[in-house]
């Protein structure tokens, strides 16, 4: 018995049918992806984004540094300067604000180390750059956020 099923490969021939079993048309599902967006968790860690206060349209970020401070990578640089616009007040004033996205593991210490709650990780999933100078995002595209391309039918 065992010489015939050597012979004429009746374990794989048993195998193959428990494989295209599976394989019956109403088991598949396929996403089209670039024209419907697939539904994100709730708890799911995108994209950074930089708040900005929706009354006078200035920052949140109050240059306190402890999101860099938080971070495991090192990866958010918060450059300020001492005065405020007017050059009177000792208030720190944000200057430039960066993040590196390539080196990011989106484990949310920034986002719960900020006290005015500026700094969040979007449902935003579309990050993809040509080089890695695209993937340091400075003040301007942490505000305005990730600009995926929309495709059209």
């Amino acid at each position: 018995m065992s010489l015939f099923r050597k012979l004429f490969l009746v374990d794989l021939i048993e195998g193959m049918k428990v494989t295209f079993g599976y394989q019956n048309p109403k088991y598949i599902y396929t996403e089209q992806y670039p024209k419907e967006r697939p539904p994100v968790s709730e708890r799911y860690r995108g994209a950074p984004r930089l708040n900005i206060n929706p009354e006078n349209g200035e920052t949140l970020c109050i240059a306190c540094d402890l999101c860099a401070l938080a971070c495991p990578e090192n990866l958010i640089v918060v450059g300020w300067q001492r005065g405020g616009p007017d050059g009177k007040t000792g208030k720190k004033t944000l200057t430039n604000f960066t993040y590196d996205i390539s080196r990011c593991m989106f484990c949310g210490l920034c986002e719960d180390a900020c006290p005015t709650d500026a700094l969040e990780l979007t449902q935003d999933f579309e990050m993809a750059n040509y080089s890695r100078e695209g993937a340091i995002w400075d003040r301007q595209a942490l505000e305005e956020g990730p600009r995926p391309t929309q495709y059209k039918e």
